[in-house]
Parts: C-alpha cells; structure tokens; sequence
C-alpha cells in the first residue's frame, strides 16, 4: 500500500558548534519527507486505520478537525491516493474563500460539512449523530487518534534503531493528541526515553497516553514524561520569540519548520540543552512530524 511513500523516512544529523560545546548529539528523523501530501505522523497514524476500514468493510472514512486541520488535509489525499470517499467535519462556521487546508481537501474529493463549536465540544454527541448518518463510512477521531494509530507510529521506533544501529538516549516529539507519543512509547522496549513536548495548555497528556495504551493492551513502560512548558500560551499560539527561532533553524540547518507543532518542539529541545537537562554526552532523535508551512 506505501510503494510509494519515502519510507524509511531520512534520519538527519545536526552538526553547529552548540551543539559540539553542550555535548549533546542531536539527530531529526524527517518524518516530513514520507509524502508531500501524506506527510509526518499523519501517514503513521492512519496507515492501520485505513487497514481496518478495509477489514471491517467500510466505504470510506469519515473524521473531524478545525479548519486548519493537518489531519483533514491528510485524510483527504490518503482517500484520492487510496481510491476511498471521505469526509471531513469542520468545527466552526463556513468562512470563504477556504484556506489552503480545506481547498486541498475539497479538490481532493473530501466532502466537508461544518458544525458549530458547541455541538463540536461534545465528542460523545457529535460521534452518535455522524455513525447514525453515515453507518457506511469508518469512524475516525480528531488528529486520528485511537488505538489503530499506535503500530503505525511505533514503526518509527524501528526505522530509528536500524538506522542508527542502536537506540539513542531520549525520543522527543511534538504532542497534540497524545496519539503519535503513545505509539512511540509501545516501541521502545525500555530501550529509550520518550519525552512530548506538549502545543496545549493544560496537564491532560499523561491520561489520555495511558488510556490509548490500556486500550491497545500495551502494558505502560514508564520511561516517558511530558513537558508543558513551551505551548506558547496554548494550541496556534506564537509569539515573536517563536518565529524568530523557526527563521533561524532553518537558516542554520536547512529545515523548514512550522509554528504549531514542531517549532515549539525544537524550541524546547533547545532550551533545555542550554539549561543543562540532556547529560552529556545525551543521544537525542526528535521526530518532525510534518506539518504544513503557512
């Protein structure tokens, strides 16, 4: 089914004299490279989901998202890739002309409908409504987190072993759902430390991890953490400082990133490296999930 996606995906050695003078060895896996349009976690999460809408018969997929959504963008190039009809609940009013995200989608043959911000909040309600009306179509969540979505993202463990011929000392990602971190952790085999770097207010993370495991019947390792500390003021916040950083990065090291999820990232992972939290000497793989630049 993933002929042709880039995978393995490239893994990525940072070289600057930072980096040297901390004694810290930092790779990035270029998860952003898998596709143009299926790129990052978003492969990783959906490729079992899409696995499973076939086995249980389903035509398509149905999911949900903002209007900025990467996971509707993605959802809808993986239907016209993998020949199935999608659909895409937008929380929110119609606001035209449609972003670049929802232009992707419709052109791609999404169909989208839209649902005030109220009904949305309610997760239980809005799923009962849209199975009723579309009882043909597979039930995917917000960011297509669920427990189908945690061996694709544990491959990613895998490819990293391989790669470098060992296990390094810490795996950290951005965290929106919690989805892609609680793949990662069934991969590691106590071989690593896993650490998300959370883009939302609030101290949710560690329960709904432990939660998407339970369901999986992944026993819980405990060798992973999250740091709430570089949201930004919460979910599509920035600020100055932020965007200084993403220009820099990519000026310094040739990769794009994006200001929602993996320029807070890195933005911790090189906050900490100045505060001194990576001993020396630390091997560290952070995972660029993707993301598209606005």
């Amino acid at each position: 089914m993933s002929d042709f996606l880039n995978l393995p995906s490239p893994l990525v050695v940072l070289k600057s004299d930072f980096l040297e003078k901390k004694g810290i060895n930092l790779w990035i896996k270029r998860e952003d490279l898998i596709h143009p349009h299926l790129a990052g976690n978003k492969w990783r999460k959906l490729e079992f989901n899409i696995q499973e809408m076939r086995k249980t018969q389903k035509k398509g997929i149905i999911t949900f998202g903002g209007a900025y959504s990467n996971h509707i963008y993605a959802t809808a190039a993986a239907g016209q890739l993998f020949d199935f009809p999608t659909i895409g609940i937008i929380r929110g009013e119609v606001t035209l002309p449609l972003n670049s995200r929802l232009s992707f989608a419709t052109e791609a043959g999404m169909k989208i409908e839209y649902v005030d911000r109220t009904t949305y909040r309610d997760k239980e309600k809005l799923a009962s409504i849209y199975q009723t009306r579309f009882p043909e179509y597979y039930f995917l969540p917000e960011g297509g987190t669920n427990m189908h979505a945690i061996p694709g993202c544990a491959r990613t463990v895998a490819e990293i072993k391989e790669q470098l011929s060992l296990m390094p000392d810490y795996i950290c990602l951005a965290c929106g759902t919690g989805g892609t971190l609680a793949g990662i952790i069934s991969g590691l085999n106590g071989e690593s430390r896993g650490l998300g770097f959370s883009v939302l207010k609030g101290d949710f993370h560690q329960r709904d991890i432990r939660q998407l495991l339970s369901d999986a019947e992944i026993t819980d390792p405990k060798n992973w953490s999250i740091n709430t500390d570089y949201h930004f003021g919460g979910y599509a916040r920035r600020s100055v400082e932020l965007d200084q950083f993403i220009i820099a990065f990519k000026k310094n090291y040739g990769i794009p990133l994006e200001w929602i999820y993996t320029g807070k990232l890195l933005y911790g992972i090189f906050d900490l490296i100045e505060k001194g939290f990576f001993p020396n000497g630390s091997r560290i793989v952070v995972i660029h999930t993707g993301g598209l630049v606005d």
